[in-house]
C-alpha cells in the first residue's frame, strides 16, 4: 500500500477542465492525485507537462464506457490506499457542429455522460472513505434542459422519491424516442448533451440521498456541478472562462472542509446552490 494513504481521482483530465483541476489539486490536496484519461500515451504526457511544472500526479488509465478500465481502477485504489477520498467525475463527450444523424448523438452522449458516470460511481462509491467528496461535473445545459421538458418530465426530475432505476427507464425512453422522432412530441428537449446532463444532475441527488441513508456519520458529501462556460474543445474560443475559472467550483467541492456539514446532493454553480 502507498505510504501516502490518501488519494484523489479526475476522470477524463488528460486536457481542458479535467487537467485543470488536477493541477488544482496536485497543489491544494494533501495526498496523491491520479490523473486517469481513457488514451494513455496522452495521459501520460499531461502527467510529463504538470511534472515540468513541478508538481507530481499519478497515471491511470480509464476508460468510462468500458466497465473492465474501472474495475481495474477500482482494484488499484483498493490496493495502493484501501479506498478512496476524493472523485471528481470529469469525464463527457459533446458533439460540437456534428452531422451525426441525431438519434445516434443521443445514444453516444447518453453512453458516455450518463450510463459511464455511472459506472464510475457503482464501482467507485463504496470505496469512498468517510468525510470523503464526490463531484459529478455536469452543465449548466442540465437546468436549461430540464426547463424545456414538458411539465410531466419537470415533476419526475424533480421528485424527492425518484430512484436510479427510475432515472435510468428515463435516460433509455429519451434515446429510444430519438430514435422514433418523437421526442419532442413526448416531451424532451432536442438536446442529447442537455438531456444527458439532467441525467448526471439528478443521479446525483439519487446518490446523496442514499449516501445519507446508508452511511449516515461518514459526512461524505456528494454534489453536481457546473463549471461554467469554459474555453475548452468543448467549450469553444469564444467562452468567457478559462480553465483555471472552469475548474474553481469543481475543486471546491473536492476540498471541502472535513467538518462542512454541506452542500450536499445539490447542484452548485459558480460555488452557490442553485435551485434544481
Amino acid at each position: 500500500m502507498s505510504s501516502c494513504s490518501r488519494v484523489a481521482v479526475v476522470t477524463g483530465a488528460n486536457k481542458g477542465i479535467g487537467f485543470a483541476i488536477v493541477r488544482d489539486l496536485c497543489r491544494q490536496f494533501l495526498g496523491n492525485v491520479v490523473l486517469t484519461a481513457r488514451d494513455a500515451a496522452r495521459g501520460q504526457a499531461a502527467v510529463q507537462q504538470l511534472q515540468a511544472e513541478g508538481l507530481s500526479p499519478r497515471f491511470h488509465q480509464l476508460d468510462i464506457n468500458d466497465l473492465q478500465s474501472i474495475r481495474a481502477l477500482r482494484d488499484f485504489l483498493r490496493r495502493e490506499y484501501g479506498g478512496l477520498d476524493v472523485l471528481v467525475n470529469n469525464a463527457g463527450i459533446f458533439h460540437v457542429g456534428d452531422t451525426t444523424p441525431f438519434h445516434i448523438q443521443a445514444e453516444v452522449t447518453m453512453k458516455t455522460n450518463f450510463f459511464g458516470t455511472r459506472d464510475v460511481c457503482t464501482e467507485l462509491l463504496p470505496l469512498i472513505k468517510p468525510q470523503g467528496r464526490v463531484v459529478n461535473v455536469s452543465s449548466m445545459e442540465s437546468l436549461k434542459a430540464l426547463k424545456n421538458c414538458s411539465p410531466e418530465l419537470q415533476q419526475k426530475f424533480r421528485s424527492e422519491t425518484i430512484t436510479e432505476e427510475d432515472l435510468v427507464g428515463l435516460m433509455n425512453e429519451f434515446v429510444e424516442d430519438t430514435k422514433k422522432e418523437v421526442h419532442e412530441k413526448e416531451g424532451w428537449p432536442s438536446t442529447p448533451y442537455g438531456v444527458s446532463k439532467i441525467g448526471v444532475t439528478v443521479l446525483s441527488r439519487i446518490q446523496a440521498r442514499n449516501l445519507s441513508e446508508q452511511r449516515k456519520g461518514d459526512k461524505i458529501l456528494l454534489n453536481a456541478c457546473s463549471p461554467g462556460w469554459v474555453r475548452t474543445d468543448m467549450g469553444g474560443p469564444e467562452a468567457p472562462k478559462s480553465l483555471e475559472e472552469g475548474a474553481e467550483t469543481p475543486v471546491y467541492l473536492a476540498l471541502l472542509p472535513p467538518d462542512a456539514e454541506g452542500p450536499h446532493g445539490q447542484f452548485i454553480m459558480e460555488k452557490k446552490v442553485e435551485h434544481w
